[in-house]
Parts: C-alpha cells; sequence; structure tokens
C-alpha cells in the first residue's frame, strides 16, 4: 500500500510559478509510475503529466501543459515534483498526486493510488 502526501500548492499571479511536492511512502517507490492529475471546480479529474518507474526516462503531458510543466522524480528522497511554470487562471484547481504498478497512462482508472490533493489558485 503506497501513502501519497502533496505539498506546495498556493496562490499565485497569472504567469507565475509554483513547485508541487508529493511524498510517497510504503512501497517501493522507484518500482512505481508517478503522475499528476488535477480538478477543477465543477469539472471531472484532468490528466496532467507522468513519469516512468525507475530512471523516470519517459514523461508525458496533457496538451494543456505542455512546455509550462515539468514533472520529475528524486527517487532517493520517494518524491515526485512538478514545476508549474507560466500558469494561467485556467490552471487552477486540486492537483492530484497518484501512483501506479501497472503502466504508464493518461487514464485515471490506470493509477492505484492517489493523494489527497493540493489546492493551486491562479489569479487573472
Amino acid at each position: 500500500q503506497v501513502h501519497l502526501v502533496e505539498s506546495g500548492g498556493g496562490l499565485v499571479q497569472a504567469g507565475g510559478s509554483l513547485r508541487l511536492s508529493c511524498k510517497a511512502s510504503g512501497g517501493t517507490f522507484s518500482s512505481y509510475v508517478m503522475g499528476w492529475f488535477r480538478q477543477a471546480p465543477g469539472k471531472a479529474r484532468d490528466f496532467a503529466a507522468a513519469i516512468s518507474w525507475s530512471s523516470g526516462d519517459t514523461t508525458i503531458y496533457a496538451d494543456s501543459v505542455k512546455g509550462r510543466f515539468t514533472i520529475s522524480r528524486d527517487n532517493a528522497k520517494n518524491t515526485v515534483y512538478l514545476q508549474l511554470d507560466s500558469l494561467k487562471p485556467e490552471d487552477t484547481g486540486v492537483y492530484y498526486c497518484v501512483a501506479s504498478d501497472r503502466k504508464m497512462s493518461h487514464m485515471p482508472t490506470d493509477y492505484d493510488y492517489w493523494g489527497q490533493g493540493t489546492q493551486v489558485s491562479v489569479s487573472s
């Protein structure tokens, strides 16, 4: 069982940056695909980014965040990061850290473990 705890959310002006962190415990961190989803008010959870297990050689991004967000992992710290740059008001939402020991995917159903989320608010 993997336990995920996010941090780093907050309120920022459009064009600003934030770095989200997700600390994992209870599993072999390097063996999990890690990712981030986000949920805007009144909308479904959408995929943002994912990084492959082990060294994290492969990353995938939603088109809406490509070029602005960067996912990375530090296996020694059991932590995955999401760097958010050039933020827009439409990036506002709760950001969830996720983990999967099965596959790398855009689908929320492929991720077995979810954190509680951290709020990101971007003002115009």
